[in-house]
């Protein structure tokens, strides 16, 4: 398919050269929600060589409203979104290398992506999003921040040693605020911000770094409100992710998160120190609800819909109480 990419070469500021060099690059996208899907459509669209997506959740019928990349048969069947995701954007651009990774964000698996020439925010909690900002300081690659909800969003490129981070900008982890599930949240909006962090990533990758943004935008596309801010004087040197002396301190945590209440969803995600044995499990669910495919399984227990995957993590809806989560969790699956 010669032509595919001929509308974009013919761009002044691609052209044939920088064409070449998104073909040669490699991007992470953490999260296939709303922003990670459109995203990682658009950069597979745009020819960029090797793109990984990872993602810890599966699709819902609440999706569909907005993650354009899942269908009514990938919600029917609980996909996990990587999954759907990779399926999906192999039928899209067979010529390229893309990897659907199920399972969460970590330090250990961004240290495995310490090589890639960006990585772009698809998530939908800062703790995370902190996670991906020292990892990315430590490793000198480029980040490219969004985030969006109701008819609002922003975006921001976090350029190690040159602007500031999101630790600088942020101080501390956000506190909870509006999120999809209390505020609600329209397509355009998704659409907007991904266009913006996609756009970002193709200046980086065809070697354009003179037309980035530099500042943090803001926009409500409901309002017609759009507005970007200067964030140079925020940045730090006691920054203890991007200052003289860095630290890395989301990195070092001593234990991560053992359950987490998951954005805009009346659910609790549940992290044990082990892998769970599947073969044991379906004795041991056998006389309950119990539904299996070759990623998930899903059983009702007590009124809750618990979803485990093979990773071990488990999703116990209807609940966001974790202590409640955790309680069901020992009681019919183990500690």
């Amino acid at each position: 398919m010669t032509e595919r990419y001929s509308r974009q070469t013919r761009f002044p500021g691609i052209g044939p050269d920088g064409q070449k060099k998104i073909a040669d690059s490699e991007v992470l996208i953490a999260g296939a929600g709303a922003l990670g899907s459109a995203a990682a459509e658009m950069l597979t669209r745009a020819g960029v060589g090797k793109i990984t997506i990872v993602d810890r959740d599966y699709v819902e019928a609440s999706n569909l409203q907005r993650q354009q990349l899942y269908t009514e048969a990938d919600a029917k069947e609980r996909m996990p979104k990587a999954a759907a995701a990779e399926k999906r954007l192999k039928e899209i651009n067979t010529e390229i290398d893309i990897t659907g990774v199920i399972g969460e964000i970590t330090p250990d698996l961004l240290a495995s992506y310490d090589h890639v020439d960006v990585i772009v925010d698809g998530l939908d909690n800062f703790e995370t999003r902190m996670v991906i900002n020292d990892a990315c300081l430590k490793a000198n690659i480029p980040f490219v921040y969004g985030a969006c909800v109701s008819s609002y969003g922003l975006s921001y490129t976090v350029l190690p040693g040159e602007k500031p981070c999101l630790q600088c900008i942020l101080g501390t982890v956000a506190p909870g605020g509006e999120t999809c599930d209390t505020a609600g949240i329209i397509a355009p909006a998704v659409q907007m911000t991904a266009s913006y962090q996609t756009a970002e990533v193709l200046k980086l990758l065809a070697g354009a770094r003179e037309h980035l943004r530099g500042g943090l935008v803001q926009y409500d596309i409901w309002r017609n409100e759009t507005r970007t801010i200067d964030v140079d004087r925020l940045k730090r040197d006691e920054c203890p992710s991007c200052g003289k002396d860095p630290v890395y301190p989301n990195l070092e945590r001593s234990a991560r998160t053992q359950t987490a209440v998951l954005c805009g969803r009346d659910t609790v995600q549940i992290r044990p120190a082990r892998q769970v044995a599947f073969e044991e499990l379906r004795q041991t669910l056998a006389p309950y609800d119990l539904q299996e495919n070759p990623y998930l399984m899903q059983v009702i227990l007590e009124g809750h819909r618990v979803v485990l995957f093979h990773d071990g993590r488990a999703l116990v809806h209807n609940t966001q109480e974790p202590a409640a989560a955790l309680s069901l969790y020992q009681r019919y699956i183990g500690s």
